[in-house]
């Protein structure tokens, strides 16, 4: 049953990532890269600080970047005991998918899905009821996410494991904001 899940995961990568164009593999190249995404972080605190207020948000801000750094040191802590070899570094697949980029650390699971969907949730909940429009920021975890299989470094399950991973810590983190803002500022 395993091995029929990896085949599958395996297939659907390919097909996934054999659709790529290479008109637009510019595109795909600058939306893989975290750095890219800056002011998207930015635009995420001065939400939370505009929404909740100055204390409440920088509150919210440092329980956002501790909820990211629990989720980025799981997900490190887990490829490295997984030990998932990257479809580009797996020499079978070499002449079936487009490689454009080469990184050597291990894919189960995604960072950048798991991360991504923790910052974005974690906001979600947070902003939610002061602002319907803020569930479009979750374009940016799926073209993030997305571009990992595009640029051929991630299989679907391992994007959907990081996906579901980052979600399930965004609200442990939102859980745990809520409850020190109810004893500790709510009731000011």
């Amino acid at each position: 049953m395993l091995q029929t899940l990896k085949d599958w995961d395996r297939e659907l990568f390919v097909w996934l990532n054999g659709l790529g164009i290479e008109d637009y593999d510019g595109f795909w190249i600058f939306a893989t890269q975290i750095e890219n995404w800056t002011a998207l972080y930015i635009i995420f605190f001065a939400v939370l600080i505009y929404y909740l207020k100055p204390k409440k948000g920088i509150i919210a801000i440092l329980f956002l970047v501790a909820t990211f750094l629990l989720t980025l040191g799981l997900t490190d802590v887990t490829k490295n005991y997984i030990a998932r070899l990257r479809p580009n570094n797996v020499e079978a697949l070499g002449e079936l998918i487009r490689i454009l980029q080469k990184p050597t650390n291990y894919s189960f699971f995604s960072g950048h899905a798991s991360t991504s969907f923790s910052i974005v949730t974690f906001v979600v909940l947070t902003i939610k009821s002061y602002t319907k429009w803020i569930y479009l920021a979750y374009l940016w975890p799926l073209i993030f996410v997305m571009s990992r299989i595009y640029v051929g470094v991630h299989y679907p399950s391992d994007i959907f494991v990081g996906a579901l991973v980052g979600t399930i810590i965004a609200f442990l983190g939102y859980w745990s904001f809520q409850k020190v803002t109810h004893k500790f500022i709510d009731k000011e």
